[in-house]
């Protein structure tokens, strides 16, 4: 009956925004802005998954939470949302050399029994990129 639509997100500024999930295989396929310029929504698709850009005039920026995994974590609401990937050493060396890690990003093993890695966009939300090789998937 259900099925997965769509992550938004609100980002400062949408090109660049675009341009950093397009890294991950996004494309646009939809634009909408209001009239008086207060908004503007992009749709980016990557297989059935919709990501839902919203560029407010207004924005108001989210905080040290953004800034620091730890403290976001425990933070109400989405924390992050995960790419899946065949092999987390390449993906690695790919963000390495498209400069869009941060000194400190590593390959962790999660407690859930997935290898992962964080990365933040333009607006410091994290993307979180894992290889998951357990059965059930």
């Amino acid at each position: 009956m259900f099925t997965f639509h769509h992550v938004a997100l609100s980002v400062s500024d949408l090109e660049r925004s675009v341009s950093f999930y397009e890294v991950f295989g996004f494309r646009q396929v939809f634009r909408w802005r209001a009239e008086d310029g207060s908004l503007t929504i992009k749709h980016l698709k990557k297989g059935e998954a919709i990501l839902e850009l919203f560029c407010f005039a207004d924005a108001v920026d989210a905080g040290v939470a953004k800034r620091d995994l730890n403290a976001d974590l425990p933070r109400i609401g989405i924390r992050h949302f995960g790419m899946q990937v065949d092999d987390l050493d390449a993906a690695l060396q790919a963000i390495i050399q498209l400069d869009l890690n941060d000194e400190d990003t590593r390959i962790s093993h999660g407690r859930t029994g997935i290898d992962y890695f964080f990365v933040r966009d333009p607006d410091g939300i994290f993307v979180e990129v894992v290889q998951d090789d357990r059965s059930f998937m």
